[in-house]
């Protein structure tokens, strides 16, 4: 039995859609970052960018466990002297919690120009309505309840 391996004209891409209200941050984004890869494909192709589409709605409802958004701090460094911007979980979550899960799933992805290559493949918003309803996304998994 022969691998065979994808080439980049080979790929179909299909769009899925997540509600991310009740999931914890952790789990919910290694899921994701599976899906971005490709990884749950079975033709996946380590060299070859094989991952689908990911739409996340409801950012705003994720949760973290333990003292961590309390604890946890982001940061950013503005690229000048003494530059280094710190913000906390909790404040992040309220002005900007697609940035957080942005971030969770950036992180779990490749370092290289692929992993670049498959962060833009996700789509997220905090309201439900998102308009990528033409692309008729699956439902990736079922409603978490906490």
């Amino acid at each position: 039995m022969k691998t065979t391996l994808l080439k980049k004209e080979e790929v179909k891409r299909d769009w899925y859609e997540v509600d991310a209200s009740g999931w914890v941050l952790g789990r919910l984004s290694s899921k994701i970052a599976r899906i971005l890869m490709g990884k749950h494909k079975p033709t996946y192709t380590p060299s070859v960018d094989c991952g689908d589409f990911v739409i996340v709605k409801n950012a705003h409802k994720i949760r973290l466990t333990g003292k961590k958004l309390d604890e946890k701090i982001y940061h950013q460094h503005t690229g000048y002297i003494g530059g280094v911007k710190q913000i906390r979980a909790e404040d992040l979550l309220n002005k900007r919690p697609q940035e957080m899960i942005y971030q969770a799933v950036r992180n779990m992805l490749p370092k290289s120009y692929l992993g670049k290559k498959m962060v833009k493949k996700l789509k997220i918003y905090t309201d439900t309505p998102h308009p990528h309803k033409a692309q008729k996304p699956h439902p990736l998994f079922e409603k978490k309840t906490a």
